[in-house]
C-alpha cells in the first residue's frame, strides 16, 4: 500500500511531573505521552498510524457492493 502525507496540528503539553501529553487537535481520541518531546513525536505517530491501520483493517471487511472510495487531499 502506497503511503500517503497528511498534515495534522499535534499538541505537546509539558507535564508538572516531567515528559509530554500529546494529542493530535484534529482527531479526538488520538493521544499518547513521552519522557521526552522527541519519544512523544514518536509515540504519538506510532499512535496515528495504528488508529489509520485499524480503520482501514475495518472498512476492508466491510462490503464494498456499490461503494465508491477516493483518496482525498483536504487543506484548512
Amino acid at each position: 500500500m502506497q503511503m500517503k502525507n497528511i498534515e495534522l496540528t499535534a499538541v505537546f503539553e509539558p507535564c508538572e511531573e516531567g515528559g509530554y501529553i500529546a494529542y493530535v487537535e484534529e482527531i479526538t481520541g488520538i493521544n499518547s505521552q513521552g519522557e521526552t518531546l522527541e519519544e512523544a513525536k514518536e509515540n504519538l505517530a506510532d499512535a496515528v498510524n495504528m488508529v489509520f491501520e485499524e480503520m482501514r483493517a475495518i472498512r476492508g471487511k466491510e462490503k464494498r457492493n456499490k461503494i465508491i472510495t477516493q483518496t482525498m487531499s483536504f487543506s484548512f
